[in-house]
């Protein structure tokens, strides 16, 4: 009697895995694009873009607004605007400007990448 309760039960388990299981139907069009957004993190990375954007717009003000200011001690009098400053025929100014937010920016998100790192988040 053993033996034929242990068969059965293995004819059901074979039954179980043999059948593939049926993919979920989709409900319509509002619980596909739901599905979407939380498969993909799409919410995530939305809201990640728009804070980099803001970020940017943030250290760009910095650079401008706090340390060009500084910078232009060091500039010859007579500049007056870092942003049109000139070597020979080339304005370097704005590049530098652009280096300079680019170099910051990079910094604060290698920071968060550390922090993040560390607290095992993401």
């Amino acid at each position: 009697m053993e033996d034929n309760e242990i068969l059965a039960e293995l004819r059901k388990i074979r039954e179980l895995l043999s059948k593939p299981p049926a993919p979920p139907q989709p409900k319509g069009l509002v619980q596909e694009f739901k599905a979407f957004l939380s498969e993909y993190k799409v919410l995530g990375l939305a809201v990640a873009f728009i804070i980099a954007i803001y970020l940017g717009a943030v250290v760009k003000a910095l650079v401008s607004d706090l340390i060009l200011p500084i910078v232009q001690f060091a500039l010859p009098p007579g500049s007056s605007n870092i942003n049109g400053l000139m070597a020979g025929p080339f304005g370097v100014g704005d590049f530098a400007n652009a280096v300079l937010t680019f170099l910051i920016v990079a910094f604060v998100i290698f920071l968060i990448v550390k922090v993040a790192k560390r607290h095992k988040i993401g």
